[in-house]
């Protein structure tokens, strides 16, 4: 069955990222497995902009400078997962994940946490 080029969801495991002081890699992909190159994503930590993909350019929010990555090459097979970097205590807590592409838009929420082992 065809897809309409703009029917996609967000997926990603648990919903639950384990916190570790060097990175951490929120993971999130479209489903079904699309090229995302063409798509606006934003990630959002509460109300602060972490980043944004936008005609093909990222643009890092302020605090998250040389801290946050997209994983460019994988854009193409839908993986729009965000890579935070030099993690300290304030990056605990709720993370949006939002992709749009033309008047679609799809949210999805993680949490970044301490996991006792």
């Amino acid at each position: 069955m065809a897809t309409a080029r703009n029917e996609f969801k967000l997926i990603g495991p648990s919903g639950r990222e384990r916190y570790n002081h060097s990175a951490v890699t929120l993971s999130r992909r479209l489903s079904p497995e699309i090229s995302a190159v063409n798509m606006e994503i934003r990630w959002f930590k509460e109300t602060d902009c972490v980043c944004v993909y936008k005609n093909r350019e990222v643009t890092e929010g302020r605090g998250y400078r040389g801290r946050v990555s997209l994983f460019i090459k994988e854009l193409r097979r839908g993986n729009v997962s965000l890579q935070l970097r030099d993690c300290t205590w304030t990056d605990l807590g709720y993370y949006l994940c939002q992709v749009t592409d033309g008047d679609r838009t799809e949210e999805i929420t993680v949490q970044m946490r301490v996991v006792s082992k």
